[in-house]
């Protein structure tokens, strides 16, 4: 749909299921920040609030309007909005794109939902409390005790940023919206590609199963209908159906080749007349594993994937704009990488949307960091299946991430953490099995049936890097950079093999003796210094048969953290052709 220009933001914020019947709910909010955590015994959910906010962006960035930088307990926000009065009739949901971190809403006074966590969307339904043509005033607040044991990702725990860390995100940081339904409707469906029997298979939640009711689903590309299904929606809660795509049609998803089929989902009374349709799309593709290789679509494909955290010097986590998350992405192919991993953060939903579009891979990871791992939080795993669950039809994604460099507690009893890594990587298997998945990235491995295993290892000789990797031929690779004993760990088992951070080379010359320039190991003395490196480095992954890809490190700088192949503000460091050149040719891996 055409976004709304008018207002930050405007774009649907959810791509991959689409009603008609939304607004955008973004842009000038009332907004009071609560220190104290003390608002409810003080009236603010009853009174205005103090000040103004631009919504999505959080009150630390200045998009917001706010810039507000130090610790905030809880912040206050306050709308009106009046409801369409053509939803008469419909179920009225009130969608949020993410606010960190423990979010309580009201509508008209009552209250209509709580959510507890900072990555994933959720969704309350607020048909109870609004009339269709009257108007909903709404109040959130949400509660950010960032020191606490709470998943926050690379948010700074200590007032100013410093090495890996940066500034935080309290409140609101995606769109918020509202969505009008049918009584009985579609909910999200689980598209499956089948690519061995050129298929789409999905399964389509309903909210509830009339008598003679039927779904029908139809498959387009390039505009033009390929296939289509009908079944009876009244006999199980979930109909399935299959969406079989003829050859002369099968146009595969895959790196670099966004090809992409357009699905319309329609539920059907018993007189054949739409109760309710919903817009998606999905991609052909496989992805396997033969050996130490990772296949796709049958071939196997040496991963030059990126680290992008996805922030912004003036939105912090988010973007300012659509068109900024797929630049991001544009940046990444322009210099030669096909994918990369979105690092200790769940992504908004429009930067996959992006990735599926371009044919971009993409690894998709929780922001675990800021847990103490002996006593991780019940929400977590929560959490993390909501992630998986909202994402797992974007064709980008090849692999899941729960963990990140978990640390083990030697001293204590490992085993809360051992539940925790077990119960992240079911999540992941149960609820998309035809994606890899990873315990702990860089951490210590200790699920033994894990599909690959990684390493995380920021030496700046790619004669040590190259040395190091020899390991891996040898069945006896590095298990955990920390150096914990092979003991703790579960052995390699010869699983494929990345590398899934390494590189991070420092380099801006305008602040080589700065405080705000950290990166990893010594920095190169010149620019020239900085190409031979990152040849050598890349050279020394891509030249070993047992490995199928990298991460490096990283794709933009991130405040003082200044190894980005970009500046913060996206402008170029480096020839964008040459180390497109470096990373192009063919690795020991892949096929010709």
């Amino acid at each position: 749909m055409t976004p709304n220009i008018n207002i930050p933001r405007g774009e649907h914020p959810r791509p991959q299921f689409v009603r008609d019947s939304w607004l955008n709910l973004n842009g000038q909010w009332q907004f009071e920040i609560d220190s104290g955590d003390s608002g409810l015994e003080r009236g603010l959910k009853d009174r205005d609030l103090s000040g103004e906010i631009t919504v999505p962006f959080c009150p630390e960035s200045e998009l917001s309007g706010v810039g507000h930088v130090d610790f905030m307990n809880a912040v206050w926000y306050r709308r009106a909005v009046n409801v369409p009065p053509d939803w008469d009739g419909q179920r009225v949901f009130l969608h949020f794109g993410a606010a960190d971190f423990d979010t309580t809403c009201w509508v008209n006074g009552q209250e209509v939902g709580r959510h507890r966590g900072g990555w994933v969307s959720f969704t309350f339904e607020i048909t109870h409390a609004v009339a269709a043509g009257g108007s909903a005033t709404i109040v959130v607040r949400c509660r950010d005790k960032t020191r606490g044991n709470q998943p926050r990702g690379k948010q700074c725990p200590d007032f100013a940023s410093y090495g890996c860390f940066y500034t935080r995100t309290t409140g609101i940081w995606q769109t918020v919206w509202l969505e009008a339904t049918p009584q009985t409707h579609i909910r999200r469906p689980h598209i499956v590609p089948d690519l061995a029997n050129k298929r789409f298979r999905l399964s389509v939640p309903l909210s509830s199963n009339p008598t003679g009711s039927k779904l029908r689903a139809t498959a387009s590309f390039d505009g033009k209908q390929v296939a289509s299904a009908e079944v009876a929606a009244d006999l199980d809660l979930s109909p399935m159906l299959d969406l079989v795509i003829p050859d002369r049609d099968v146009h595969l998803w895959g790196p670099g080749a966004g090809n992409l089929y357009d699905i319309t989902l329609q539920l059907l009374d018993a007189d054949g007349a739409v109760v309710d349709k919903a817009d998606t799309y999905a991609g052909l593709r496989s992805i396997a594993i033969d050996g130490k290789s990772v296949k796709i679509n049958g071939r196997s494909v040496f991963q030059r994937l990126v680290l992008d955290q996805g922030y912004y010097p003036d939105g912090v986590m988010t973007a300012p704009t659509d068109a900024a998350l797929r630049a991001d992405l544009e940046l990444a192919m322009a210099v030669g990488f096909n994918g990369a991993r979105f690092h200790e953060k769940v992504f908004e939903e429009r930067s996959l949307y992006h990735a599926d579009q371009l044919g971009f891979l993409i690894w998709s990871e929780y922001g675990d960091c800021g847990l103490e791992m002996t006593e991780p939080p019940m929400m977590m795993t929560t959490e993390w299946q909501d992630a998986i669950q909202r994402d797992r039809n974007h064709p980008c994604i090849v692999g899941w991430a729960g963990l990140c460099e978990t640390v083990l507690p030697m001293e204590d009893n490992p085993d809360q953490l051992d539940d925790l890594m077990h119960s992240m990587v079911l999540s992941a298997r149960n609820a998309d099995p035809t994606r890899l998945a990873l315990d702990s990235s860089g951490g210590c491995h200790r699920v033994r049936d894990i599909d690959v295993y990684d390493y995380h290892d920021y030496n700046q000789d790619p004669a040590k890097i190259a040395e190091m990797l020899k390991t891996v031929s040898d069945g006896n690779p590095p298990t955990d950079w920390r150096g914990y004993d092979k003991e703790t760990c579960t052995p390699y088992r010869n699983q494929p093999f990345f590398l899934s951070e390494f590189g991070g080379t420092g380099w801006n010359p305008a602040k080589a003796e700065s405080d705000e320039a950290w990166g990893y190991g010594d920095r190169p003395k010149n620019v020239e210094e900085f190409y031979e490196r990152f040849k050598g480095l890349c050279d020394a992954v891509m030249d070993n048969p047992d490995i199928f890809g990298y991460v490096w490190t990283q794709i933009v700088d991130v405040h003082q953290e200044q190894n980005g192949i970009y500046f913060f503000d996206r402008t170029p460091k480096f020839d964008a052709a040459r180390l497109k050149q470096i990373q192009s040719r063919k690795a020991a891996i892949e096929e010709d």
